[in-house]
């Protein structure tokens, strides 16, 4: 079992984001007046203010814009060294996650690596993390 991470507090904003991996969903709110996502989650749309907003379960695929090995012990049970990145969301204009590429050696990350997205619940929150694509 892996170690427990940071449990975000759960709202009616970011609700659908947190769970949407029990459905195999990476959710990114998205306005229905000017199409645009927003993140993080929210009512509320950043590009024209419009409060019709929705998930919207995307692609999940993506590439890392930028990355860093982490190797210091911040949290009891995490094991070192691990990848903090931030991915560009393929079909997402504008949308950056912060999140970790697991799956490989930490070595084997470069900037632009094609990525996936995968899940790893832990009490009924699903984290979005990523993986590299062949």
């Amino acid at each position: 079992m892996n170690p427990p991470r940071p449990r975000p507090k759960l709202d009616s904003d970011n609700r659908a984001f947190w769970t949407g991996g029990a459905d195999g969903n990476l959710n990114i709110m998205k306005c229905g007046d000017c199409g645009e996502y927003t993140h993080p989650p929210r009512q509320i749309c950043r590009h024209c203010q419009s409060e019709n907003m929705a998930p919207d379960a995307v692609a999940g695929t993506g590439e890392v814009d930028t990355y860093t090995i982490n190797y210091q012990p911040w949290m009891p049970g995490l094991e070192v060294p691990f990848v903090i990145a931030r991915v560009k969301l393929d079909g997402v204009p504008d949308v950056i996650l912060t999140t970790n590429i697991v799956n490989c050696d930490v070595e084997d990350v470069d900037f632009g690596d094609k990525v996936k997205v995968t899940f790893e619940e832990q009490n009924g929150i699903w984290f979005p993390l990523f993986e590299k694509v062949a």
